[in-house]
Parts: structure tokens; C-alpha cells; sequence
């Protein structure tokens, strides 16, 4: 398996060399929304960890990311009146993973809403700021 790569876009948000919608952190994750959404409040947690994928994170590292996917799975489902979650890891190319920092998208369905195909458009500025403010009002308990 390759080494991790630091600079990876992930790990560069992480440092804040690149701008994000965060929606949530803690000590060992970062949550944020996916600017290129397959559903409204499409979000990925990351750990703080570097991880190239499932295969070398520390099981307590995975063990918080998966906890922190929990947590904004349960606000999501809330903040976009889903009908539903799919939460979903891809660790290596030959599984999908494009950007190789460990990550778990949580998306929020409804059941007449489709998923776009991953990658597929760039979501507005404005809309991701609802979005996330959204989330973060959920997850505060408001």
C-alpha cells in the first residue's frame, strides 16, 4: 500500500490551507460538507489522523471517525427531514476512493430524492452555507 500523502486535499483543510464548510470537530475528527454533494447536506468526516484509508487508521481513530459519522448522521437526519442514511467508506482505488485521507460520507435521503453520480457538479456557495448552518443548528440541539 502507498504511504500517506500529506498533501492530499483533505489534510490541506485540515491544516486550513483550503476553505471548507466545517460542521463539526472534535479532538480526533473534522466534519465537513462535500462541495460536489450527491444529496442536499451531503457531509464527510475525517480523522485528524493521518490515514490513507481503512487499512492503516488506528482502530481508536476509526473507532471516533465512525462515532462522529453517528452524530451527524442523527443531526442530518434532522436538519433535511430524511427518510434515511447511507453512510459509505472507500478505502483504495479499486474500491472508488479518489482522495486518499480516510473518509465517510453521510447523506441524508429522502425517499424521492435521488443520489447524482459522484463528482458530478459543484454545488452553489449559498446553498452550502445553508446547508451547513442547518447542520450545525441541528447538532447544537436547537
Amino acid at each position: 500500500m502507498p504511504a500517506y500523502d500529506d498533501q492530499n486535499i483533505f489534510a490541506k483543510i485540515l491544516r486550513g490551507e483550503i476553505p471548507c464548510f466545517k460542521v463539526y470537530e472534535n479532538a480526533r475528527t473534522f466534519a465537513f460538507l462535500d462541495i460536489m454533494p450527491r444529496v442536499p447536506g451531503h457531509t464527510l468526516v475525517i480523522p485528524k489522523a493521518p490515514a490513507r484509508g481503512i487499512l492503516d487508521i488506528s482502530p481508536a481513530d476509526f473507532a471516533e471517525v465512525a462515532r462522529t459519522a453517528k452524530t451527524i448522521a442523527i443531526a442530518a437526519m434532522k436538519a433535511f427531514n430524511a427518510d434515511g442514511i447511507i453512510v459509505q467508506q472507500f478505502s483504495e482505488a479499486a474500491s472508488g476512493q479518489v482522495v486518499f485521507h480516510l473518509h465517510m460520507h453521510v447523506m441524508p435521503m429522502k425517499s424521492d430524492v435521488k443520489l447524482l453520480p459522484p463528482q458530478s457538479r459543484k454545488e452553489d456557495v449559498k446553498v452550502l452555507e445553508d446547508h451547513a448552518g442547518r447542520l450545525i443548528t441541528a447538532l447544537a440541539g436547537a
